[in-house]
C-alpha cells in the first residue's frame, strides 16, 4: 500500500540537488582516479639514472682526490629524485603539466556536456546545500580534495620538485579543480554555488597539505568504504534505483546510505620506536542512512504524479571505530605491487567495526 501523500509538495525541490550531489561526487572519484593512473610514473627511471645514482651517492676517487657528490644532504632530503639532471627534470614537468591540463580539460568538457546543456544558463548565484544527506556529500568532497592531491603530489615529486613544492602544487589541485565544478554549477538554472562544498574542498586539501608540510608522511589517512544496501520494502528499492541507480557501481558512487568515510591513523607514526607493526592503523568512520532524499525523505511518485511521504524512515548519523591497513608501509621491492598500495589507501580495509548510531553500540563482524 502506497503511503498517504503530502499538503506541501514544494520541498519536493531536494531531489534534482539530489541527483547533481551524486553527480558530483562521481566527477571527484573519476578525477581522484585518474590522477592515480599516472603515478606509475614514480616509480620508473630505474635504468637510465641509476648510474646518476651511483655518481651521486658514491664519492668517485681520481689521482687520490676524493670528488664530492654535488648535491648537499638536504636537496637529497627534500626530493626523492633529486639524482635528475635539469634537463630530465624540465621533460618529466612538462609531461605531469600536459597530464594535468589535458586529463582535467577533458574531463570539464565531459561533465559540462553531461551535467549542464540540458538546463538554462544564469548569472553567478549560490544555493545553500549545507543540510543536505546529512552533510555525506561534504565528507565526500573532502576526500576527494585529499586523494586528488595526493596523487597530483607524486607525480611532481616524479618530476624533480621538492617535496615543499610538490605539495603546494599537487595538494591544493584537488580544490582548484572542485572550485571549476563550482563555478559551472554557479551559472546553471538547476544548481548553484555551494559554500558548503567549497569549505569541504578546502579542508580535504588542507588535511593532506599541513601533514604533508609537517611529517613530510600522511599519518592521518582520509579513506572511503561501501556496503551495497538492499532494501526489504519495493517501495524503496524503487526509489534507490531511481535516485542512486540500480548497478552496483552506480550505487557505490551515489547511494551515501551505504557509504563510510574514515580518518585512519598509523600507530606506528605517533609512537616511533615501538614494536608496534608499521602497517597497523585505528580508523574513526561517520555514515549517515534512511536518506531517500536530499532533505527529506518526500519525493514524487513517477506512475501516479503524487508526492509520497516516508518520513516515517529516520534519518541518523553513525560513528564507527575499526582496525585498518596502511598499504603504503607494507614492503615490497615490486613496482607494480606498490603501485597497487598507493591506489588502495584511498580505501578502508574490511574489517570488524564498532558503531555507535542512535544511541546505541552494535558490533560489525565485518564491515565494508
Amino acid at each position: 500500500m502506497k503511503p498517504a501523500p503530502v499538503q506541501n509538495p514544494s520541498s519536493l525541490a531536494s531531489l534534482p540537488r539530489a541527483k547533481r550531489r551524486a553527480r558530483s561526487s562521481f566527477g571527484s572519484l573519476f578525477t581522484m582516479l585518474a590522477g592515480f593512473i599516472f603515478i606509475p610514473l614514480s616509480f620508473c627511471a630505474q635504468t637510465d639514472t641509476s648510474k646518476l645514482i651511483l655518481t651521486e651517492m658514491v664519492a668517485i676517487q681520481s689521482n687520490d682526490t676524493v670528488i664530492k657528490p654535488s648535491l648537499s644532504a638536504n636537496a637529497k632530503l627534500n626530493s626523492p629524485y633529486y639524482y635528475l639532471t635539469p634537463e630530465q627534470k624540465r621533460k618529466r614537468q612538462w609531461i605531469v603539466g600536459g597530464i594535468n591540463v589535458v586529463g582535467y580539460g577533458a574531463s570539464l568538457i565531459i561533465f559540462s556536456n553531461t551535467w549542464y546543456k540540458d538546463y538554462p544558463k544564469t548569472s553567478f548565484h549560490t544555493f545553500d546545500d549545507s543540510k543536505e544527506w546529512l552533510q555525506m556529500d561534504k565528507v565526500g568532497h573532502g576526500w576527494a580534495a585529499y586523494n586528488t592531491g595526493r596523487a597530483s603530489t607524486e607525480m611532481w615529486k616524479w618530476a624533480g620538485l621538492s617535496n615543499k613544492k610538490a605539495t603546494w602544487i599537487g595538494g591544493l589541485s584537488g580544490t582548484v579543480y572542485l572550485t571549476v565544478i563550482e563555478i559551472l554549477d554557479a551559472h546553471s538554472a538547476k544548481w548553484g554555488w555551494s559554500w558548503s562544498d567549497m569549505a569541504a574542498n578546502i579542508l580535504g586539501s588542507g588535511l593532506y597539505i599541513s601533514q604533508q608540510l609537517g611529517w613530510e608522511e600522511q599519518r592521518i589517512q582520509f579513506k572511503f568504504s561501501f556496503h551495497y544496501k538492499d532494501y526489504s520494502d519495493p517501495m524503496l528499492n524503487e526509489r534507490s534505483d531511481d535516485l542512486f541507480g540500480s548497478s552496483k557501481v552506480e550505487r557505490m558512487l551515489k547511494d551515501y546510505n551505504g557509504q563510510t568515510y574514515w580518518l585512519s591513523a598509523n600507530l606506528r607514526s605517533f609512537f616511533q620506536g615501538s614494536n608496534i607493526p608499521r602497517w597497523l592503523n585505528v580508523a574513526i568512520g561517520y555514515g549517515a542512512d534512511g536518506m531517500f532524499g536530499g532533505f527529506e525523505n518526500i519525493w514524487i511518485d513517477e506512475d501516479t504524479g503524487l508526492p509520497v511521504d516516508r518520513t516515517d524512515i529516520k534519518r541518523y548519523r553513525q560513528w564507527f571505530l575499526a582496525p585498518d591497513v596502511n598499504f603504503s608501509k607494507i614492503k615490497t621491492n615490486s613496482k607494480g605491487v606498490k603501485l597497487l598500495l598507493g591506489f588502495l589507501d584511498a580505501f578502508k580495509f574490511p574489517a570488524p567495526s564498532l558503531e555507535l548510531s542512535n544511541g546505541k553500540l552494535k558490533v560489525h563482524a565485518i564491515h565494508f
